[in-house]
This record gives structure tokens, C-alpha cells and sequence, in this order.
């Protein structure tokens, strides 16, 4: 197969990468195993324009390596196409990356690409902006417009960060008032976070989709206000418990539409990790089997077993 690979030197674990001796590595490991593959080493200012260039090019694969604004980036160029998405997992968590079975390591991953196989997995949109992995509003938001404002260099210090964030969002949550449809039924309530995701999220884990292919979205509603109630969601959500809170309801539909009746102009949503303008209605569809991707073939093969 032919790839093209666009690297952000500034993404993730890139930033503290000897990236040159990793692509060294990259054309060894793809070149030994039959395929070509080009190399582009960007800064994160020029990662959009150079996979807007990539995604145009006569190759196969483009093999996108960064964080979750990075991989969002490259994915939205993909979909609908028949090329395929690549992903090096860069970033902090990586999760759309861990719910297609990809090793976390670089090494590992490119590894995989070597006898990997490409198979169709779905995208969403909010008004008509792909993202792969979720849409958000409320305390999401907020944790990430405060983490915006720290200084970290390294992926613990983003992981602290977070933390430190997350316990400031805990302490003074948002609180919005909207409206949500979902099929035939519409629910209006006073909420302090709404995920809506591709694909439901596993449980027992980080939370990523273990079926990426679902063709659903998930919708996870939260209303707690008190501290105790807001402690106890987090604590859930990092341990991937979503049904044992009793202030997370979960809905799954292949079309919702959020609409927002406090001030949005002083709310953000998120999307795959980036803050976002906040409309005042929204309409999330799921997008089934609209992104090729790379995965590895043990993967496949525990698909058809």
C-alpha cells in the first residue's frame, strides 16, 4: 500500500520524540513489509493545511500521527473516501485509537501497520462537522476552558492539569437549561453535562466505543449538582462505571437534536477534545461505516472468529 504520513512535532508524545530516528523506522518497518511510504513533519499551525494537501494525493493511507486534534483533523478530511486513516497514538488518552484495537505505544502501533487491514468504522456530526469520538457540553467544557488557561509541558502535566480542572469544575458546575430529542421523544431539563458519543462507550474501561461500527450515538445525560453527587460521576466515569451512577441516564438513537435555551454565548461545547462554538441547536447524526481505518489484523480476525 502507499502511505502518506503527516507527523505533529508539537502533538502529544511527538513534542519529546527523537522524530527523525522514528521516521527512520517508519520507512524501514512499512518499506521492508512491500509498502512506500512519504513523510511530513509539520508544526500543529500547519497540520490542517498539510492534510488537506495529504488527503488530495494518489496514496492508499494517510497515517496521521498526534493528539486527538490531530487524528479529528485527519479523519474529517477521510470521510466518505476510500482512503484510510492510520492512526499513531500521540496524544494523552487516545481513546478513538484504543476502541480500534490500536497497540499505545508508536513502535507498536506502526508495527501493526505493517500486515494491518483496513475496515469501515462510523463518524458523527454535529451540524455537519465529522468528529470520531464525542460532542460535549457543560462540565466537559468548562474542565477544558480551565485546563486551557494552565501551563504544562508533558503528557502528566496535562494529566494534572486535568485533575486540577476537573476538581475546579466540580466545585462551581455549569448549569444549562435545554431541550433534547431523541426520536419521537423530547426531554427539557436543567443539566450540568451532556456527552453525546460515537458509538456507546464500553464498560469497565477508559471511556472509548468497544464497537466502533455500532451505527448508534450515545447520549449521556447528567443533572447532578451537589458536590458529593458531582465527585462521585467523575469517579465513575474514569473507571468506565457509567451504569452504576444513578444521575447519568444513557439514551442511544442514530439522530439527536440538543437545543440550548440559557446564554450560549458564554458556553463551548467540545469536539474530539477541541473547544468549539456553541450553537444554539444542534443536530448530532451517527455516520455509519463513513471512515476507513488501518487497524491490525488480529483485529479482523477476532471479528470473524
Amino acid at each position: 500500500m502507499r502511505f502518506a504520513a503527516v507527523l505533529n512535532r508539537d502533538g502529544g508524545t511527538l513534542r519529546s520524540t527523537d522524530i527523525a530516528a522514528f521516521a527512520d523506522r517508519m520507512r524501514q518497518t512499512l518499506e521492508t513489509a512491500g509498502h512506500s511510504l512519504s513523510i511530513d513533519v509539520v508544526a500543529g499551525e500547519d497540520v490542517v493545511e498539510t492534510l488537506d494537501s495529504v488527503s488530495r494525493r494518489a496514496v492508499d493511507v494517510v497515517l496521521a500521527g498526534g493528539g486527538d486534534g490531530t487524528i479529528s483533523a485527519a479523519a474529517a478530511r477521510l470521510m466518505g473516501k476510500k482512503k484510510a486513516l492510520a492512526i499513531l497514538p500521540a496524544g494523552t488518552m487516545n481513546l478513538f485509537a484504543r476502541g480500534l484495537g490500536i497497540p499505545q505505544s508508536l513502535d507498536a502501533a506502526l508495527n501493526s501497520f505493517a500486515d494491518g487491514e483496513i475496515i469501515a468504522v462510523d463518524m458523527a456530526t454535529a451540524n455537519g462537522r465529522p468528529f470520531v469520538h464525542q460532542f460535549s457540553i457543560g462540565m466537559h467544557a468548562k474542565m477544558v476552558q480551565l485546563r486551557q488557561r494552565m501551563e504544562f509541558g508533558s503528557r502528566l502535566g496535562k494529566i494534572g492539569a486535568s485533575v486540577k480542572a476537573a476538581w475546579a469544575t466540580i466545585k462551581n458546575p455549569p448549569s444549562m437549561n435545554v431541550t433534547l430529542s431523541i426520536g419521537e421523544a423530547e426531554m427539557t431539563a436543567r443539566i450540568t453535562g451532556i456527552g453525546i458519543t460515537n458509538n456507546l462507550f464500553g464498560e469497565g474501561h477508559l471511556p472509548y466505543a468497544d464497537n466502533p461500527s455500532g451505527g448508534v450515538l450515545g447520549i449521556y445525560v447528567t443533572v447532578a449538582q451537589q458536590r458529593a453527587e458531582l465527585v462521585k460521576f467523575f469517579f465513575n466515569m474514569a473507571r468506565g462505571k457509567w451504569r452504576d451512577n444513578e444521575h447519568v441516564e444513557i439514551h442511544q438513537a442514530d439522530r439527536t437534536v440538543l437545543k440550548i435555551h440559557s446564554g450560549s454565548r458564554k458556553f463551548r461545547a467540545v469536539m474530539d477534545g477541541e473547544l468549539v462554538r456553541l450553537e444554539r441547536e444542534t443536530t448530532i447524526e451517527i455516520q455509519p461505516g463513513a471512515l476507513n481505518v488501518l487497524v491490525p489484523s488480529r483485529i479482523t480476525e477476532a471479528k470473524a472468529a
